[in-house]
């Protein structure tokens, strides 16, 4: 049986990070394996839903991926340009 955050298609909970000049962001619930580009500078991680998040350095989910399972954060200086939630 499928969990309700997977049967939804979401990964229940936050995901934030700080942007240009220190100001803080955040999504609730985001989607499910799908890749998140970022539209501006984006550093610190920290992962806040119920599945596993993967930063990476590029957009579109390219480059060397973080990995960052539910509850853990990057380091505030790490920068990424995509995310992607769920086991994929």
């Amino acid at each position: 049986m499928a969990s309700p955050a997977a049967a939804a298609g979401t990964a229940k909970g936050w995901f934030a990070w700080v942007g240009p000049k220190g100001a803080p962001f955040f999504i609730e619930n985001p989607p499910d394996g799908r890749c998140l580009t970022m539209s501006q500078e984006s550093q610190g991680a920290h992962n806040a839903t119920a599945l596993p998040a993967t930063v990476y350095p590029q957009k579109e989910c390219k480059g060397t991926p973080l990995r960052l399972d539910p509850g853990r954060h990057a380091p505030r200086n790490a920068s990424f340009a995509s995310v992607k939630f769920g086991s994929h």
